[in-house]
Formats: structure tokens, C-alpha cells, sequence
């Protein structure tokens, strides 16, 4: 079975992060964005080579800089990068499948059992009576009035597999792959 490419990534000092990140995405293909900074989950969309964040539909989400930027993943169905805050600057690596690329696939549910607002390609969504929200990237979201604890949206994620001397596997690298809704089969 073939390895996933995993290399790291040239990056400027005076790094424009926008710009960075829209000219990995055509060079890889990669459709989404999920940042975290210090002071919150930042969503974003490549869409016609530009990168479209939730805070420039939501004003008051955390924006997409330089200072508070602690990690980020620009990701699609074949590749990711990934771009941390170091002690030293930002770092930066890609993962990309290789046909064959032995993996787990796995889908991680994320918060989110209403809709608050839509609002240009993103979907404000909320969490029960906590308050917690954040905006995707998607705006074909059903819910369910009847389930308050349903939660459609999941994050695909992609673990690869590698095998000690002994023989015995782990998982050796995890990306992330794509931003989906799931439609629950009420029985």
C-alpha cells in the first residue's frame, strides 16, 4: 500500500495568510478552511480563487489574521495544508493521497442543532440553550424540530495507517477531507 505525501511548505516572513492559503488551494484543489485562533473557530470557502471566511458574512466571528492565528487547515477530497504558529513564524506541510493510500475514513459530528441565520454561503448554527455557534460553509443544512439533539454536520477526516518493524499498524497521520451533511434515516 502507497504512503500519503507529507511534506512541509515554503512560507514567506511577511506572509500574507489570504493570499497564501488561495494559491494552495488552486495548486491542490481544496474547498474548505477551519482556523483556530485565540479568539475563536474561523470557517472559510474557496470559491472562484478567492477565500471567503464566516466573518466577513458575520461580522462579530473572530477574523482570519496573522496575530491571533494558531493553526489552520485549508482542505479537499485529495490534499490538505496546514498552517501553525510557531515560536519561530508560521510552518506549513501538505498531505496528499497517493492512489492506493491505505486509510480509515471517518466522520466527526460537530456542534450545531439549529440554524440561526443564513447568510450568503454561510449557515450561522447554534447549540441548544449553551449558546455556542459557529458559521459554516453550507447552506443546505436540515434540521430536525422534532430531535433537539440532532446534529447533521460532520467533518470528514481521513486517518493513514503505518506498520512498526513488528508489523503491528497505527495511525500514523490524520487530514482533513471534506464538510458534509448527514441525513439521519428515522426508523
Amino acid at each position: 500500500m502507497n504512503k500519503p505525501i507529507c511534506k512541509p511548505l515554503d512560507i514567506s516572513t511577511n506572509l500574507d495568510i489570504n493570499e497564501w492559503l488561495e494559491k494552495q488551494a488552486e495548486e491542490y484543489q481544496l474547498n474548505f478552511l477551519l482556523a483556530h485562533a485565540e479568539d475563536g473557530v474561523i470557517w472559510g470557502k474557496f470559491k472562484d480563487g478567492k477565500l471567503l471566511t464566516s466573518d466577513s458574512v458575520f461580522d462579530f466571528l473572530p477574523k482570519l489574521s496573522p496575530l491571533t492565528l494558531q493553526q489552520c487547515r485549508a482542505f479537499g477530497e485529495t490534499s490538505e495544508v496546514m498552517l501553525w504558529q510557531t515560536d519561530e513564524g508560521f510552518k506549513a506541510r501538505l498531505i496528499q493521497d497517493e492512489k492506493d493510500t491505505e486509510l480509515i475514513p471517518e466522520n466527526h459530528i460537530l456542534w450545531g442543532t439549529q440554524a440561526d441565520k443564513i447568510c450568503g454561503d454561510f449557515t450561522l448554527v447554534s447549540d441548544g440553550s449553551q449558546g455556542l455557534c459557529h458559521a459554516v460553509p453550507l447552506t443546505n443544512i436540515e434540521f430536525d424540530e422534532n430531535q433537539k439533539l440532532y446534529r447533521p454536520l460532520r467533518l470528514s477526516v481521513h486517518h493513514y495507517i503505518d506498520y512498526d518493524d513488528s508489523g503491528v499498524a497505527r495511525i500514523d497521520l490524520s487530514r482533513l477531507v471534506n464538510l458534509t451533511i448527514f441525513k439521519e434515516i428515522k426508523k
